[in-house]
């Protein structure tokens, strides 16, 4: 059976942006920046995505759209293991990344509950960062039953959009949960930079501070650029599985870049001047989100309306990536092992709730003294997803397209039989063959020695 392909280059290119915004652009990306300079990091970024990630796009776009099969089938038979390597880190992004969603769920049913006076987070008056803190571990920490529901809910969520299929589901569902996106993001930085002393946040966000650019920022912002574009998960490959013979993969995949940068620099946008405004520390963390902006909505007129507002942004974010993520191991399930799609839905998302999400959550409950050296359940999910297998798979796509499928067979898919002609071709292909690999060493190198130092620390 001929595989379905996108309607037109919009909508893959709103799929893709939906499957790499998420949580990478409105969550991780602030904190990141908040933690390491402010403009500096910025600055670092855009580049990296220009002369890094784009270029990996380009990798997995051509090893998906090549074979027009799901992510293990569009590798030989030899390689299909590097495919199964995409299915571990998928499975181990998803164990973590519903928990995260249910926790932007409890702050939105707090904040609505607290509007009908039924409790919940009040941000009609000023609030301090001893009332976040206790609402997180209230809520969020030490209300595992509520969590595993909402968590269920955001599952069930999917469920009912991927039943549907690639195209009536996660196509049709794209198209208006990505431009509700956008309008959430935009009423957010509008609001923002408007506020008083908003400029001092504008100025730490866009200035770089040189002294700040370290080897380390160095590779934390690539790490980031991964993180953000969902690369060595599959996703790409699955998502432009589905692409025509005739797209033109390079432009499309400049578009993903600039459209994923933009995104992730008006999230900051839509942080920092706050932060500022009301005199408080960027350099928050993880917490960034759930412990600190609160505090920010509770100073604004109408807070809790931009809180809610704020917070379904966080959840349409999520649910425009789980959706393709999911997809990356439902496809395997559906075309390699002959398994109905009903049935590989159920698999998935029942056996990646059991075995991920219920683990997760608990993590920071009944399962909080359950540590894998050093790190709780939770905390290793994000750990060998985001700083291992992801920088492996990634790797190896590389290694796969440079030296095995090799020069001819690479320019003849990325110009289309060579009906496209552009000089740029042959010099990404020496470019993804000799430098890249070099880039992506030095990374996992480095999460090496992060995850060494946990293991000496956990016999220590």
């Amino acid at each position: 059976m001929k595989r379905l392909t996108w309607s037109n280059r919009l909508t893959y290119i709103l799929t893709v942006a939906g499957a790499t915004i998420g949580f990478g652009a409105t969550w991780r990306f602030p904190y990141m920046v908040g933690e390491n300079g402010g403009g500096a990091y910025v600055l670092l970024f855009i580049i990296a995505m220009f002369l890094v990630g784009v270029p990996i796009i380009l990798v997995e776009n051509i090893i998906g759209r090549r074979m027009h099969k799901n992510s293990v089938d569009c590798f030989s038979k030899k390689w299909q293991f590097v495919g199964y390597l995409g299915l571990f880190g998928s499975y181990a992004i998803m164990a973590y990344y519903m928990v995260l969603g249910a926790w932007v769920i409890s702050y939105i049913v707090n904040i609505i509950m607290s509007m009908f006076n039924l409790g919940g987070l009040d941000l009609t008056s000023v609030i301090t960062a001893e009332q976040t803190s206790l609402h997180y571990q209230k809520n969020i920490e030490n209300d595992p039953l509520m969590i595993g529901i909402y968590t269920f809910i955001f599952v069930f969520i999917n469920w009912i959009i991927l039943r549907r299929g690639v195209i009536d589901g996660i196509e049709r569902s794209v198209k208006y949960l990505m431009p509700l996106l956008f309008l959430c993001l935009i009423a957010m930085v509008i609001r923002n930079v408007t506020l008083d002393g908003a400029i001092e946040g504008i100025k730490f966000y866009l200035y770089p501070d040189f002294s700040k650019i370290t080897p380390n920022i160095f590779l934390y912002v690539i790490g980031q650029v991964f993180f953000a574009l969902s690369l060595g998960f599959g996703v790409m490959i699955t998502l432009s599985s589905y692409l025509d013979k005739g797209e033109d993969l390079l432009k499309t995949a400049i578009i993903t870049g600039i459209v994923n940068t933009l995104v992730a620099v008006l999230a900051g946008f839509m942080i920092f001047p706050s932060l500022f405004s009301f005199g408080l520390n960027p350099d928050a963390g993880p917490s960034l989100v759930f412990k600190t902006l609160p505090i920010v909505f509770s100073h604004m007129h109408f807070g809790d309306f931009f809180a809610i507002v704020f917070f379904v942004l966080l959840l349409t974010a999520a649910l425009t990536t789980s959706l393709p993520i999911y997809q990356v191991i439902i496809s395997v399930l559906e075309e390699k092992f002959k398994i109905s799609k009903n049935t590989a839905i159920n698999l998935v998302l029942g056996g990646i709730f059991i075995l991920g999400n219920i683990p997760a959550l608990l993590s920071y409950g009944v399962l909080d003294n359950v540590l894998i050296y050093g790190r709780n359940i939770f905390d290793t999910f994000d750990f060998i997803s985001g700083n291992i297998l992801f920088v492996i798979t990634a790797l190896l796509c590389v290694i796969y397209v440079a030296f095995v499928l090799g020069k001819d067979e690479a320019l003849r898919e990325i110009s289309n039989n060579y009906e496209l002609k552009n000089p740029l071709y042959k010099a990404w292909f020496y470019y993804i063959k000799y430098f890249i690999p070099i880039v992506i060493i030095v990374i996992f190198i480095s999460g090496f020695e992060n995850l060494k130092s946990y293991i000496l620390g956990f016999f220590n």
